[in-house]
């Protein structure tokens, strides 16, 4: 089990749950150091001043957003209360929360196996999972404060950070976005999406793009060439035919 990045409780109406907060996710992607291409050395990172032409230690380095200078003390003034409580807030339907809001996901496990706990723990659990709602309250993880959806994944809970309603840009004047469609290609297109329609299963799905890097990897240890394969220039042109080209891939996957 990941490492704990955060205790406390959840409070739900007078009842606290002791909870621990643990990354739902893991990073697998390949992390590559930046190297001098001459020599092969390790590049290091320093901030400079322009005028002054020197390194500038970090006691010494300011912040200024849209022309106004803010110094550490004043920014720790926004900085929200510190508190160990996840406050639930509401429930709503998990339905009603459209996915573009979900940020980063964490499980909320036990903190503790004492039986108080456990029972406290499994009594959300069970009654959100049989309501199908989803919680909505505030913690504070570090120095931030975060709006959290708290769900049921395999009788446990999760928790994942919300973005706000104003970050998430408008529709409007988006291109593509409404418009007039053909009834004909709808329904051509409809029939298309029937036919790719599967059930959901999130092992039939892997990361292309890093088993072709870690093969890379592979075949430069052993001090093989690597070729830059040719990109085909008709997969990125615009389909001259739209109803000839559902059709004919609707007969490919007939």
């Amino acid at each position: 089990m990941a490492r704990s990045l955060w205790t406390g409780s959840l409070s739900f109406g007078l009842v606290n749950v002791p909870v621990q907060l643990v990354s739902a996710v893991r990073d697998l992607d390949l992390h590559f150091r930046q190297l001098h291409a001459k020599d092969d050395t390790p590049l290091e990172t320093h901030r400079v001043c322009p005028k002054e032409g020197k390194e500038v230690p970090y006691e010494e380095i300011g912040r200024e957003y849209d022309g106004v200078i803010v110094t550490d003390e004043e920014l720790s003034a926004a900085d929200p209360a510190k508190t160990r409580t996840i406050d639930i807030e509401s429930f709503v339907k998990l339905d009603e929360i459209d996915p573009i809001y979900f940020d980063h996901p964490y499980y909320l496990i036990p903190a503790g196996e004492t039986d108080g706990t456990v029972r406290a723990y499994r009594l959300l659990a069970g009654v959100m999972e049989q309501s199908g709602r989803a919680a909505l309250g505030r913690f504070v993880l570090r120095t931030k404060e975060y709006l959290v959806a708290i769900r049921v994944r395999e009788q446990a809970l999760t928790l994942s950070t919300l973005r706000f309603h104003d970050e998430v840009r408008d529709l409007d004047g988006l291109p593509g976005a409404g418009g007039r469609t053909k009834p004909k290609e709808v329904k051509e297109a409809v029939k298309l999406i029937e036919a790719l329609s599967t059930d959901w299963d999130p092992s039939g799905y892997e990361d292309e793009y890093r088993k072709r890097l870690q093969a890379i990897v592979r075949k430069k240890r052993k001090g093989g060439e690597i070729k830059v394969p040719e990109t085909d220039p008709e997969r990125t042109q615009p389909v001259p035919d739209l109803m000839a080209a559902l059709e004919a891939s609707l007969k490919s996957y007939a």
